[in-house]
């Protein structure tokens, strides 16, 4: 490759609202929480090491029967949502500013779950009925 010597017309994307390939055998629910398996394809949020935050599913998609990337959902980016709050291991004010972690496709918790856990995202707000995401 070499350096531009003209202008060039890059495409771009706001990245806000895309469309990510579905694992096999998952049902993705609007409004959920998703997450990037560590293939790369959507999965509902879980307790698992190895997930990728990514938003929440604009859409319900049901990938039951499909395999990798059969069917798409769309995940909104860039904003912040709010998730419920784990009971047992809460997202507390202090976390403000802090990471919190995937316990499933609704919850996040304060700690990683002794690692088995993956980050959701950073805190913006904590309330009596969730703890808002970003």
């Amino acid at each position: 490759m070499t350096a531009l010597a003209a202008d060039r017309n890059t495409n771009m994307k706001d990245g806000k609202l895309i469309a990510v390939p579905v694992a096999a055998t998952k049902k993705i629910f609007a409004g959920s929480l998703v997450a990037a398996n560590a293939t790369g394809y959507g999965t509902p949020g879980a307790v698992a090491a190895t997930l990728t935050y990514l938003g929440r599913a604009e859409e319900t998609i049901d990938n039951t029967a499909g395999a990798d990337g059969a069917v798409s959902v769309l995940v909104r980016r860039g904003e912040a949502f709010k998730f419920a709050n784990h009971g047992a291991d809460a997202v507390t004010q202090a976390s403000l500013g802090k990471v919190c972690y995937i316990v499933d496709d609704q919850t996040v918790a304060l700690t990683n779950g002794a690692g088995a856990r993956s980050a959701a995202g950073i805190v913006i707000g904590v309330e009596a009925d969730g703890v808002w995401v970003l």
